[in-house]
């Protein structure tokens, strides 16, 4: 994980029942409710993937499926993390040391 510290409200604060993913094979804590891309912004995770030219940092920007930046994959897909709830077992890869292949 990149961050040590958790970004998450924890105080007055309805969310759904804790789920378990992997992430880059890793099994982490989210919420059900809540999208991958906010599941692993708060997790620390604020870089995503690279990109296919300068191989520049990538990740959450406009959090409505537009713009691409967030894509990961998914249980072998990629997907725009804006836009994929959470679900309990579910496997998630960011990038892998600048090699991910997430690129479209």
């Amino acid at each position: 994980m990149e961050g040590t510290t958790s970004l998450r409200i924890q105080q007055a604060v309805r969310r759904g029942p804790p789920v378990t993913l992997s992430v880059n094979g890793e099994a982490m804590v989210a919420y059900a409710g809540e999208t991958v891309a906010t599941a692993l912004r708060l997790l620390g995770f604020r870089r995503l993937r690279s990109s296919p030219r300068a191989g520049q940092p990538r990740g959450l920007f406009c959090a409505m499926g537009v713009c691409q930046e967030c894509v990961v994959r998914v249980d072998g897909r990629t997907v725009p993390a804006c836009l994929e709830p959470v679900r309990d077992g579910m496997s998630v890869v960011t990038h892998v040391d600048g090699r991910d292949g997430l690129s479209l």
